[in-house]
């Protein structure tokens, strides 16, 4: 059932019994008039709306920065905003700003997503990068439809299972050295995921939506402690590759806050794109240039750094496309929770887990049964994520068995009340043949990496479209190769495949490379709809954290009662099979003690940055016409929520 909570505040303990093992889980839109467009037309993705409901601080410039004139200090940034007309929330200000001035323009909700995206790839350029991919979870207003967009990069198709094997070594490489490399880049998806979005259900056109973002990049955007910060853990990376080093190291050194950064090579890649469209990437001379890029990186003669070719080529950029996808559905306590499905693990796990959890009674008057029960659930799915979930197109994924109420509840069978199953524990065997329980695993393949340096967006419009965004280019700085004169970063994606193949006689891998296969994703742009009305959407960074912390957010505002700023803002914690449970510090303490007692073992997440999981945005549809929009009131730096009409 989902509550309406009476307090902003997050649940005190309380004891109460805990739950009792597994029980049985019980007039159109006006149409959008469409503009005429080019035959090719692409863009950005997500994000939407409006003027500040609350005044808001803007941001300190420290002492011995350059005083600015108006409009040259950072932007103030606001946590929530509730109203009508449309809303947005994203982690910057400008890419709020942009896609509230395209839906108070008469676009709708894709078209200020897109718009959004592009923005943030000037101002947030170390994750959003039109270097890069992400997908989209679309709810159609028009149609009551839920559609997903994948845009996921994928490898050339030169690429085999040894890939990132050294052959002087015959061992994996070193992380470090397969990240800063032309071997790390996947085929870049976000511009013709803009073109699918924009064609499918957009109604403006590239030059439209492109152009809040080209004057953006040309009169720059004021640099703030956290843009310095991400410069600064990629410094000595910058300065290996030379185009990256002049784009993003101005004479030498790291921008310091307060200062103004343009990026004029970005803009007129930006211009050149609103003319020629996609094609100029995936046909035409830029993909010319990335290619070549991939092949020989730009790297310092004087450098020392090892940086790996690509095995990149036209012919690659030629063959990729954007895929529209059926999303993944689940029913959870009276709602309908759509996600991304394969190459993304996002919609399954979240999904699956979702499935566990609603084979028990989670009570909001005692929150340490239920995180208990969420840190379980959560790492059965990620077990059955590890050994199923891949590039849905290269091989075989269960979705449908692994979604399915038999084995969701065979997997909710293993999860004991008063404790917690050692890590790491088996996979199940989604075969459709399920006993009421089965015995418990305790090998399975570990955890890969995955790079938590992502950025969500969600937003709607008045007329009912709700758009879920995650775009990423894969680390802070992605591959931090920059295209020559093109002012933008190319991504390190492939990064995200296995890196090694399995010993002879084991499982299966889902995620090895292979030619045009995507890596599998985390991402989880999600979509919540009551009664086959959008209720909520939300999605956040953190890499292979992403999936946790979308779970965590559902739990804390359907069951645990909170409102959905009380539910971003609450400490969370991650579990993804492994022996410890990675933490917040004020989750730790509020909970680290009796969740302690039940077997977890609590520590502090080791980031990047340290101590702090996700960077959610999300919002609800309070009743028919309001709607509030949330982003982080403090994490990494906090994010930027607007509406249309401010509710008075």
């Amino acid at each position: 059932m989902f509550r309406s909570p009476s307090s902003s505040k997050t649940p005190t303990p309380t004891p109460a019994p805990p739950p009792s093992g597994p029980t049985p889980t019980p007039g159109p839109p006006p149409v959008r008039r469409r503009v005429r467009r080019r035959a090719t037309v692409a863009l950005v993705a997500l994000t939407a709306t409006a003027a500040l409901a609350v005044p808001a601080v803007a941001a300190a410039v420290p002492p011995g920065s350059p005083v600015l004139p108006p409009g040259r200090r950072p932007p103030p940034k606001q946590p929530v905003a509730t109203g009508s007309g449309g809303a947005v929330s994203t982690v910057d200000p400008d890419a709020s700003r942009t896609a509230l001035d395209v839906l108070k323009g008469g676009g709708n909700a894709m078209d200020a997503a897109i718009a959004a995206g592009a923005t943030l790839g000037v101002t947030e350029p170390y994750v959003a990068a039109i270097g890069g991919g992400g997908y989209i979870t679309y709810y159609d207003a028009k149609t009551h439809r839920v559609s997903t967009i994948d845009g996921r990069e994928f490898a050339p198709d030169q690429m085999r299972e040894n890939a990132f094997i050294d052959p002087a070594t015959g061992k994996p490489l070193p992380f470090d050295q397969a990240v800063t490399s032309g071997l790390s880049v996947g085929v870049p998806g976000t511009l013709a995921q803009w073109d699918l979005a924009l064609r499918r259900f957009g109604s403006r056109d590239l030059d439209d939506v492109l152009r809040p973002a080209i004057k953006i990049a040309d009169r720059g955007f004021v640099v703030d402690q956290e843009f310095r910060d991400q410069t600064a853990v990629n410094e000595a990376r910058f300065r290996d590759i030379v185009p990256t080093r002049k784009l993003f190291l101005p004479n030498g050194k790291l921008p310091e806050v307060g200062s103004v950064l343009r990026n004029h090579d970005l803009a007129d890649t930006y211009r050149e794109l609103a003319k020629r469209g996609p094609d100029w990437l995936y046909k035409g001379g830029l993909g010319r240039e990335v290619a070549r890029t991939v092949a020989k990186p730009p790297v310092d003669p004087a450098a020392t750094r090892p940086v790996r070719p690509g095995l990149m080529t036209p012919a690659d950029l030629a063959a990729y496309s954007a895929v529209e996808r059926a999303p993944t559905h689940v029913p959870y306590r009276g709602l309908d929770v759509y996600g991304m499905p394969p190459s993304s693990s996002g919609g399954s796990t979240v999904g699956e887990a979702l499935g566990i959890l609603g084979n028990f009674r989670l009570d909001r008057r005692d929150p340490v049964t239920a995180l208990h029960y969420y840190l379980e659930a959560s790492k059965l799915a990620y077990a059955d994520r590890g050994r199923y979930v891949g590039d849905a197109d290269k091989i075989g994924v269960p979705l449908d068995e692994l979604l399915s109420p038999g084995f969701v509840r065979e997997r909710a069978c293993l999860i004991k009340p008063d404790e917690a199953a050692v890590a790491p524990v088996a996979p199940g065997t989604p075969d459709g043949r399920y006993e009421p329980c089965v015995p418990p695993g305790t090998q399975t393949r570990s955890l890969a990496f995955e790079g938590p340096q992502t950025t969500n967006l969600v937003v709607s419009d008045k007329w009912g479209n709700v758009v879920a965004y995650t775009m990423s280019i894969e680390q802070f700085g992605g591959s931090a190769i920059t295209v020559p004169g093109r002012g933008f970063l190319l991504n390190n994606q492939l990064t995200d495949f296995s890196f090694q193949p399995p010993p002879p006689g084991g499982a299966p891998d889902p995620n090895l490379p292979g030619p045009r296969k995507r890596p599998r994703s985390s991402m989880a742009p999600t979509l919540v709809l009551k009664d086959g009305q959008p209720r909520l959407a939300l999605g956040t960074p953190g890499g292979s954290t992403i999936i946790t912390t979308v779970l965590q957010i559902l739990v804390n505002r359907v069951d645990l009662g909170m409102n959905l700023p009380a539910a971003l803002a609450a400490p969370r914690a991650t579990q993804r099979n492994t022996p410890q449970v990675f933490a917040e510090q004020p989750f730790i303490d509020a909970y680290g003690r009796n969740l302690a007692a039940r077997g977890h073992r609590l520590e502090l997440f080791p980031g990047p940055p340290t101590g702090v999981i996700g960077a959610a945005t999300a919002l609800e549809v309070l009743r028919p016409g309001l709607v509030q929009a949330v982003a982080e009131p403090t994490r990494r730096g906090g994010g930027s929520a607007l509406v249309v009409r401010p509710a008075r």
